[in-house]
């Protein structure tokens, strides 16, 4: 009888309990932490990137370090996708139902976010800032609204190439100018810029190349870029056709001024893949040069000597430092009555926010943040020259929402 009794109170009190517990993972918080995940490739063919999901880390770990946020600790839950859209999907269901996430940020890849974003959005759960140009809410917007849960500020690769198209014609006096670029979304858009850059100008392109992502030869793209009398080439591929692009232009003597996506703006990576080949590249960039001298930089720098000491200090794992970084500020400025909504209502004041990147504009009709990259050059043993601070694509036409 007895242990009738008692089965029946321990049925009763996890009665009580559990819709308590579930109601407090589904918020992603709790008086002593505060749950943010993210999805990223830590293994597969893009395994490189994945020092960006690591870098996040290295904030969190920084902020816990100092004390939290208002008493609560950042628990970090980092899953690897492997660069697959469907891993990413079971990655950011798992932790959402298992452990409750307040908010996300990063996510290296724009299929994986693109499979993911509506899942994360449907269960209110904040992403500052996703690790990928293509889901900018500009032309993401749904009822001519931005989705009120995602925070942008990875500049449009539009953006990037009309700007550094602009560099090529206006600073280094190029009239010729190609572009070479992967026969997808991606490699798209590259060309929708400079072209729409080109055109203010009244001038065209002399030649454009699509190649698709898996090409292994590119010996009769390159002779044709030579043979076009290009002075200058824009690069919006991935790493690998970049190494073979330059191997194989070195191979016919065709030595154009490169140009290259902020994707390839891993400088010493790139120098050291394409065996000097990279050097004289200049590209975009979305972080500064990780030698920079901002006390934010230097500060990051020393922290990571000290608690992530194994890992590389690359543009890539700064760009995890950087995206995350808006999500910290906002959860400082809520104080310690948090809520999703109270965050929310912060990052929309956020006007003219600096943090390592460009400054950081947000409105509720607006959540794209910034157009802005810097201009930066390959130097000897892959150093960083820095060309050009932050700039603006001038003929940008979504600033007006």
């Amino acid at each position: 009888m007895k242990k009738i009794c008692y089965s029946i109170v321990l049925m009763v009190a996890l009665i009580l309990v559990v819709p308590l517990t579930c109601s407090a993972a589904e918020k992603g918080f709790d008086d002593k932490e505060i749950r943010i995940g993210q999805f990223g490739p830590q293994t597969g063919p893009a395994a490189p990137w994945g020092s960006v999901a690591r870098g996040a880390g290295l904030l969190f770990d920084l902020v816990n370090e100092e004390g939290g946020i208002h008493g609560r600790k950042i628990k970090y839950y980092l899953r690897d996708d492997q660069y697959n859209p469907a891993l990413a999907q079971a990655a950011v269901k798992e932790v959402v139902e298992r452990y409750g996430i307040f908010a996300f940020t990063g996510g290296v890849s724009g299929a994986g976010g693109q499979a993911v974003k509506k899942f994360i959005s449907d269960n209110k759960i904040l992403w500052v800032v996703p690790g990928t140009s293509s889901l900018n809410t500009v032309d993401d917007r749904v009822d001519g609204k931005p989705d009120p849960y995602r925070f942008c500020s990875y500049p449009r690769f539009q953006d990037e190439a009309s700007v550094l198209t602009k560099y090529a014609v206006e600073e280094l006096g190029y009239k010729k100018i190609a572009i070479l670029y992967q026969n997808d979304v991606f490699g798209k858009v590259g060309l929708e810029g400079m072209t729409q850059r080109l055109v203010s100008y009244k001038m065209k392109c002399v030649l454009e190349i699509p190649v698709e992502p898996t090409e292994k030869d590119l010996a009769s793209q390159m002779l044709r870029l030579k043979n076009s009398g290009a002075e200058a080439v824009l690069m919006w591929v991935s790493p690998t056709l970049c190494v073979i692009a330059l191997k194989t232009s070195e191979s016919i003597d065709f030595k154009p001024q490169w140009i290259a996506n902020s994707g390839l703006s891993d400088l010493a990576l790139m120098h050291h893949i394409t065996g000097g080949l990279y050097e004289g590249v200049i590209t975009g960039a979305f972080v500064p040069p990780p030698d920079s001298q901002d006390p934010l930089m230097v500060k990051y720098r020393e922290a990571a000597k000290r608690l992530a000491p194994e890992e590389r200090w690359s543009s890539f794992y700064i760009a995890g430092i950087q995206f995350a970084e808006p999500l910290v500020e906002a959860l400082r400025r809520v104080g310690p009555n948090l809520s999703t909504e109270a965050v929310m209502k912060e990052l929309n004041s956020f006007r003219n926010w600096k943090g390592l990147g460009a400054p950081i504009t947000w409105t509720e009709n607006c959540h794209q943040g910034t157009d802005s990259v810097q201009i930066q050059k390959c130097g000897p043993g892959g150093t960083y020259i820095l060309l050009k601070d932050w700039t603006e694509n001038d003929l940008a036409t979504w600033k007006n929402y």
